[in-house]
């Protein structure tokens, strides 16, 4: 369970990047909600800990408890379903002791770590039909319970998780073709038909919110969330506006920006810290990645490989559809910006993950 390593192992890059992004992360939040700024300082005191004690864990000794961990997501997702927390239209919440946790963002770090032990025992099975049919399944089941809170954001980003871990895990080239090249026709023709009148693809929210993204002049009362976060990082310039600022032309003091401690935090940042500043945390964001992979080169088993690019994978798609959100290049969704936004759940479970991340840097390959 708990093994002596070498400590030149240990990456302390790793450490420094995630404490550093989620400093920065802490400040900016004080800056757009200050009430909730000393909670997710102790969300990180917590994150730290967690991290510290699971990256000393043997991840092969957590890898043996794949299916519990597995049933305990979907226990815990169909909860939400059915004692979930309503909030904005959406129940994502459950609250258990008096503690309020978002079961979707711990189900991204379960599955990372199920199907990092599901692969490394089929391996030699991955491109075959009955494997890829019961890893469709075994995926669909948490999709369709996270999808129905509502919650397509987080669906789409943990499909594109679940998709570069099945990569990794060596899907062959042939199968990737084939599926890009049923997907692109087929995406081609679901935008045709949600853009026909009285379509029932999508709710008539998530249709909007493509519309507005497509045709902002036409539903300018939608569009102006997102046109207002533009407006806020553009007017940063280099160096910004300074955080805490009483600056009366800030988008962020006229309360122009919903939510702009979680979802729109990046808003916040462009607007206060500037591009200097906007690039500190795309850059700290790649870094984090960057050494996710680097560990998972040098990892002892595939499972090892698999949770780190899984975790670099979360890292980078999530913090990828954020900045596009907030910049205008994607339509509005609501995730959050990987240690930067407010959100103990998520801040907790993501250090919980680097953890796992760092023993298996603890446990390099023997050459």
């Amino acid at each position: 369970m708990f093994k002596m390593y070498s400590l030149k192992d240990y990456r302390f890059r790793l450490c420094l990047y995630v404490i550093a992004l989620t400093v920065i992360g802490i400040f900016v939040i004080g800056s757009a909600r200050a009430s909730v700024q000393d909670r997710q300082i102790f969300g990180m005191a917590v994150g730290i800990v967690l991290m510290t004690a699971l990256s000393l864990f043997d991840y092969s000794v957590l890898l043996r408890f794949a299916w519990p961990l597995y049933i305990f997501n979907i226990g815990m997702l169909l909860a939400v379903i059915f004692l979930g927390h309503d909030s904005h239209g959406s129940a994502r919440w459950i609250r258990i002791a008096g503690v309020q946790f978002q079961p979707s963002e711990l189900s991204k770090i379960i599955l990372i770590l199920f199907f990092a032990a599901f692969f490394m025992k089929y391996q030699e099975q991955i491109n075959t039909f009955s494997l890829l049919a019961v890893s469709a399944v075994l995926v669909g089941a948490p999709l369709l319970l996270i999808l129905k809170q509502p919650d397509l954001s987080t669906t789409i980003v943990t499909t594109m998780v679940f998709l570069a871990i099945l990569f990794i895990a060596g899907l062959s080239y042939k199968i990737i073709a084939g599926a890009l090249a049923v997907f692109v026709p087929s995406a081609l023709v679901f935008l045709y038909l949600i853009m026909q009148p009285g379509q029932k693809i999508l709710d008539a929210y998530q249709l909007k919110r493509i519309m507005t993204w497509l045709k902002p002049e036409e539903y300018a009362d939608d569009a102006r969330q997102q046109q207002n976060s533009i407006m806020a990082i553009g007017s940063g310039q280099l160096w910004g506006k300074g955080l805490n600022n009483d600056s009366v032309d800030s988008v962020k003091n006229g309360n122009f920006i919903p939510e702009p401690h979680t979802d729109f935090i990046f808003s916040v940042a462009g607007e206060e810290l500037g591009f200097v500043g906007s690039a500190a945390i795309i850059i700290l964001l790649l870094l984090i990645t960057l050494e996710c992979i680097f560990i998972a080169r040098k990892s002892k088993d595939l499972a090892g490989r698999l949770i780190c690019c899984g975790m670099a994978a979360l890292i980078c798609f999530q913090g990828f559809v954020n900045i596009c959100v907030t910049t205008g290049l994607m339509p509005t969704t609501g995730v959050t910006l990987p240690f930067v936004s407010y959100g103990l759940t998520s801040l907790v479970t993501l250090y919980a993950g680097i953890g796992i991340v760092l023993n298996v840097g603890l446990q390099p390959k023997k050459y």
